[in-house]
């Protein structure tokens, strides 16, 4: 299991930037479902000669999105994804926008300027985080088990207090993972226990307490108590009807 230390310094690493002379690398990490904006070098507009954004997604061909400043003509070849577009107007600010983003825009994007000065670019390599869905159960012998599914990239989880737990992984077809985690506490001392999820996207935690664990029942005995108490119910109703309808008849006949 990994500390939370080494978690949070890999939460420092999320976007970092790697400057050559004429060259910019950025890696990103982006949340599924936000609105992203990738810029370009930082370049006065009267040098411009053209802009263009070339990307690079798993398993398509390449993409190119196009200014020309001196006929002021922009171009597209082999972009077919409409959420992927200028941010505004390519003259005045040639941002790029991947709004909503999704996990098939993991790939490169790199813009390319060419000036009277020369060549200037900057390329983002961005990675797509998916949050986990967080999930709390209990089951026999004071065993809890905490799921955090179908995230990118897997999900760290530790527990608090800790006990006699394994913890694996799921990887799945669209490249998320599920980690699970399963618990046991043998020690009749710990009442609650909590599930503490750590992830690019955000820290998640839920509690239970084991102590429920001496009155659940199975859903079949359940739902047996439930038709007892029904008939038991419909009984009882019974039974003061027949004495109220006994003692009015009586009252009726003089009795």
């Amino acid at each position: 299991m990994h500390t939370l230390k080494s978690t949070l310094a890999l939460r420092l690493l999320t976007s970092i930037i790697i400057m050559v002379p004429g060259k910019y690398n950025t890696w990103l990490a982006v949340q599924m479902g936000t609105k992203a904006v990738l810029c370009c070098p930082c370049i006065p507009p009267s040098v411009l000669i053209l802009t263009s954004w070339k990307i690079h997604l798993r398993d398509k061909p390449l993409c190119t999105i196009s200014l020309n400043r001196e006929t002021n003509e922009t171009g597209k070849n082999n972009c077919t994804d409409g959420r992927i577009s200028w941010a505004s107007r390519p003259d005045q600010n040639p941002e790029l926008q991947i709004h909503p983003v999704s996990m098939s825009h993991e790939g490169d994007y790199r813009c390319e300027m060419g000036t009277t000065d020369g060549n200037f670019e900057r390329t983002y390599h961005l990675q797509v985080l998916v949050p986990p869905e967080v999930t709390l159960s209990l089951g026999k012998n004071r065993t809890v088990e905490c799921r955090a599914i179908a995230g990118r990239p897997a999900a760290q989880i530790f527990w608090a207090p800790e006990g006699d737990c394994v913890t694996g992984k799921e990887y799945q077809d669209n490249g998320t993972v599920t980690t699970r985690s399963r618990c046991h506490y043998p020690d009749g001392n710990v009442s609650t226990v909590t599930c503490l999820v750590s992830h690019l996207t955000g820290n998640r935690s839920q509690s239970i307490d084991l102590l429920r664990s001496d009155i659940v029942m199975p859903p079949a005995s359940l739902c047996l108590l439930r038709i007892s108490l029904a008939i038991l119910g419909l009984l009882f109703f019974q039974m003061n009807f027949v004495i109220a309808f006994s003692s009015s008849m009586k009252n009726v006949m003089g009795i």
